[in-house]
């Protein structure tokens, strides 16, 4: 017997059903147990464990890969359809696990819910337990090219997630000037964009790890690091995960569905007015609304910098600017 599930998505919307992952797996031991999801992302799913195989799909367009088994079970972890269920449905399961729509039974889908819940609770309806605060991940084999940096990650794949790279720099400068390690990270499309930090920020191009880490390595570097400074995507998730102490910039996503559980010493900053495209391709403006001194005072309640730091009459109070913003802390703060 064969179970087959399906998230063809990127590396945070990976993490984020990782609980549902695990429920799935303890749910079928006697399956051979297959995922479905990009190549590029098979090194951190064989963290994830419990799956037997991974099969590499680039997405919805193109069919499932030729020579599978029969599939006796299908599960939908990517959407609520139409689309992703009619690629599952070219194996012809026996069974289905989705939400509802025609030839899928399960629960409706429901908009304003955390990710790691909404797919517990799907699995829920269908008789299988997961829980949602399991996101930990084993650590990898390889190596951390660094230990106890400071990693910020000024990339997104859209600019509505992009904090302005100046803000950045001074963020960087703040944490050099505390004696911290400060590596800048991100893919190789985001190279160009560290490179223009580095440069803003005044370290050296050897910082620079942005494109020249894969992501076992990468994946090694947070679970080894001091602190993670990023915008809304997949290396906060990475975060979570190792609970790294991070900070998360949110813009047009809600924190209150991306963030991590609790318990984790994590900070998640937004404003209060959200656009909420997470397509445009200019920064959200509750993403804008968070200023350089809230970020550091963040990385103070963390422990990374001094809880009463002498910046705040410096430079970085004048930055930026911009309409309050809030601050969430969904996670009791060791003192």
């Amino acid at each position: 017997m064969t179970l087959l599930a399906l998230r063809a998505l990127g590396l945070g919307d990976l993490l984020v059903a990782v609980p549902a992952l695990r429920g799935l797996s303890a749910a079928f031991p006697g399956h051979r147990r297959l995922l479905a999801l990009p190549g590029w992302l098979h090194p951190l799913a064989e963290l994830i464990g419990g799956w037997d195989e991974l099969v590499a799909v680039a997405g919805l367009d193109e069919p499932l890969p030729a020579g599978l088994p029969d599939i006796d079970v299908a599960v939908n972890l990517h959407g609520r359809g139409p689309s992703s269920s009619a690629l599952l449905d070219q194996a012809h399961p026996r069974r289905r696990i989705g939400h509802a729509q025609p030839g899928w039974p399960g629960p409706a889908w429901v908009p304003p819910l955390p990710e790691r819940q909404r797919w517990c609770r799907l699995l829920a309806w269908h008789g299988v337990a997961a829980d949602a605060a399991d996101i930990a991940l084993a650590r990898p084999s390889a190596p951390a090219p660094e230990v106890g940096a400071v990693l910020v990650h000024p990339g997104a794949a859209y600019g509505a997630k992009r904090w302005p790279l100046p803000r950045f720099a001074d963020v960087v400068a703040a944490h050099r000037e505390h004696g911290h390690r400060v590596l800048i990270t991100g893919g190789a499309q985001d190279r160009d964009l560290a490179d223009q930090l580095a440069a803003l920020a005044g370290i050296p191009a050897s910082d620079v790890l942005a494109g020249r880490t894969g992501l076992p390595e990468l994946a090694a570097l947070v679970a080894a690091a001091r602190l993670v400074i990023s915008g809304d995507t997949g290396i906060a998730h990475l975060a979570f995960a190792y609970r790294t102490p991070s900070v998360t910039l949110f813009g047009p996503a809600d924190p209150r569905q991306w963030g991590p559980p609790a318990g984790g010493p994590h900070l998640l900053l937004g404003g209060r007015q959200r656009r909420g495209d997470p397509f445009a391709t200019d920064p959200d403006p509750a993403l804008l609304a968070v200023t350089v001194p809230q970020v550091l005072r963040a990385s103070g309640v963390l422990g990374v910098l001094p809880s009463t730091p002498d910046w705040r009459r410096t430079r970085l109070e004048m930055a930026s600017d911009g309409a309050p913003a809030e601050c969430a802390v969904p996670a009791r703060i060791p003192k």
